[in-house]
């Protein structure tokens, strides 16, 4: 006997495969901070499901929902409890203390459960690439906790934990000189660096004090749950890290002498040795002796048959060589004025040599009187004293150097000097239909920027000149069709002549043929064709307008130049002059 029982609506398909965020929490019998914070540990999002309708279970309105599957995972992990013996536990110590019984609030505070979120760490990321390839959101938000003060639902111990493991991370990028792009922006400063064939981009935020937030528009709570888990993952990369430069985890120093006897009143030889990390300006003592890299040869597959292209990548190879010891040789004095860590870091990371006053920061290594300094970094238009032997340079110096590859002229970063715009190196640089400035154009090819005006002028002479000879030979096209019909052809041999093809014409023909091409376009899609030509009409007067603002800024400047020349070379009038001018008026109104 066959049944024919009538399945139930939202029993199967979308329905049935979504969770609304209420009955996830009746289901799991959490609270809702407690929810969020271990969706956020085990990295479980939202789902947004085709039709919201069906999954919603017919009901109106937009709710958060989850995918089924994710909430079954969540009520096997072991972590669930400690969430819920931490609930009972502020229960507890909420008695205690209500109830004035000390005592008892001292030996809970003792036994305090603990979360320990290292196995999610290995669930989360089987492999050391798979945790790489999510570094970068850890490290920003690392790098930005670093910089907090102790604020109500941020522990001072979380802030000190960022600032030690970005500070070790940061020890691990100078030994590896894996550093590869820096940029200067509003929101601070960009890095970018290769570990094991992984590109890592990160944030590093200005140092500014601290501005308190007059309303709580940031829930700090959900980012310091982040942070509790990134700091957990960060620590793995770095011993992994560590580990794979052959460095000792956590870092010593084997050339630090110790502190001496007046120091040990003073400070602890932990505390000693942090700050002296904290300074980037010492090495990290390696667990074995350091071994002479060989260099690096690009393996030329059978795949690659184009030379030309075997050649690139062997220039490409050298270059990332060189930019490795790019400051090699090179000895920088940092001012009390600019930014310390940044200059550091990034002259640390391509082998030059750094130091600083003694009063501004631990960890200086030489003084401003040493006469082996090469360049002196300063953010001031003048100094009273001066040495001959070393360059004077504002701090965009360094940052571009490391941009192009190069040491850049010194010239145009002297004190006082008005500094050439500061690119970034994150734009793509074979990109389209998209303004190219000519500093950027200069990095590229050096000869552009110097015919750069003459080739505009030259070119807007070719067109006018193009346009004058396609007039022409319009004219003179029907005119030779009547000198032929009436003259009569004669049999003649006249010498053969190399045929020139006409510009004009081949600009038409090709015209002709694409408006045809345009018109085989399907109806289907005309109307994204058309949006695409639209696009490309609007960037293409982007570029012009640009172009436009360029020149224009470029003529004030020259105006102004001629301008300032001008008052200068022109003499002031002298003050006997204008006395026996006014007497000479004087005397003839007399």
């Amino acid at each position: 006997m066959v049944s024919n029982k009538r399945k139930k609506k939202y029993a199967t398909g979308e329905g049935a495969q979504f969770l609304s965020r209420r009955a996830a929490l009746k289901k799991l019998q959490l609270s809702l901070n407690t929810f969020r914070r271990l969706c956020i540990i085990k990295g479980i999002y939202p789902r947004e499901p085709r039709n919201r309708k069906r999954a919603q279970k017919g009901s109106s309105g937009i709710k958060t929902l989850y995918h089924i599957k994710d909430i079954q995972f969540l009520m096997h992990e072991p972590i669930i409890w400690k969430l819920r013996d931490y609930k009972i536990f502020n229960r507890k110590v909420g008695r205690a203390r209500a109830t004035r019984d000390f005592e008892t609030l001292k030996r809970y505070l003792d036994n305090h459960p603990t979360v320990k979120l290292d196995h999610i760490v290995k669930e989360r990321y089987p492999t050391f690439i798979d945790a790489l390839r999510d570094l970068d959101d850890c490290l920003t938000l690392c790098f930005l906790f670093s910089t907090f003060p102790s604020l109500h639902h941020i522990p001072r111990e979380q802030s000190v934990l960022c600032r030690r493991l970005t500070t070790e991370f940061m020890h691990a990028i100078i030994e590896a000189k894996a550093l590869k792009k820096v940029f200067i922006s509003i929101k601070g400063y960009y890095y970018q660096a290769e570990i094991k064939g992984q590109t890592i981009t990160w944030i590093v935020p200005h140092h500014f004090a601290f501005e308190p937030q007059a309303k709580e528009d940031v829930d700090f709570r959900v980012m310091s749950t982040f942070v509790e888990f990134y700091t957990v993952m960060l620590g793995f990369v770095n011993f992994r890290l560590y580990h794979t430069l052959n460095l000792h985890y956590p870092p010593k120093f084997s050339g630090l002498t110790g502190p001496t006897d007046s120091e040990k009143t003073l400070v602890d030889e932990n505390v000693y040795v942090s700050e002296r990390i904290a300074s980037l300006n010492y090495p990290v003592s390696r667990t074995c002796a350091e071994t002479e890299e060989d260099t690096v040869e690009v393996d030329n597959f059978d795949t690659e048959d184009d030379p030309q292209k075997i050649e690139e990548k062997k220039q490409a190879a050298e270059k990332e060589e060189q930019l490795k010891t790019l400051f090699k040789g090179l000895k920088f004095f940092v001012n009390r004025e600019v930014p310390r860590e940044p200059l550091v870091f990034l002259v640390r990371c391509f082998g030059g040599e750094v130091s600083w006053d003694k009063d501004l920061f631990l960890g200086a290594t030489f003084s401003e009187s040493d006469e082996s300094i090469t360049h002196q970094i300063v953010d001031r238009p003048d100094m009273d004293k001066q040495y001959i032997s070393r360059y004077y340079i504002q701090p965009q110096w360094v940052f571009d150097s490391v941009n192009a590859r190069q040491l850049q002229p010194v010239n145009k970063y002297f004190m006082g000097a008005i500094l050439p715009p500061h690119l970034s190196p994150f734009v793509d640089p074979d990109r389209s239909q998209e303004y190219i400035p000519p500093e950027e154009q200069a990095l590229r090819d050096p000869s552009l920027v110097e015919h750069l005006d003459d080739e505009d002028n030259s070119e807007s002479e070719e067109d006018k000149v193009d346009d004058k000879d396609d007039e022409e030979m319009d004219a003179e096209a029907p005119a030779d069709d009547q000198d032929t019909n009436k003259t009569k052809v004669k049999m003649t041999v006249t010498p053969g002549q190399v045929y020139k093809p006409v510009p004009w014409a081949k600009n038409k023909q090709e015209k002709q043929e694409f408006r045809l091409r345009e018109k085989m376009i399907k109806k289907k899609h005309k109307s994204l064709y058309k949006s695409m030509m639209a696009g490309q009409k609007e960037r293409a007067k982007e570029v012009w307008l640009l172009r436009k603002k360029r020149r224009l800024h470029e003529e004030r400047e020259k105006t102004e130049r001629k301008e300032k020349k001008k008052a200068q070379s022109t003499p002031a009038p002298q003050p006997q002059r204008k006395a026996k001018q006014q007497l000479g008026k004087t005397n003839k109104v007399k």
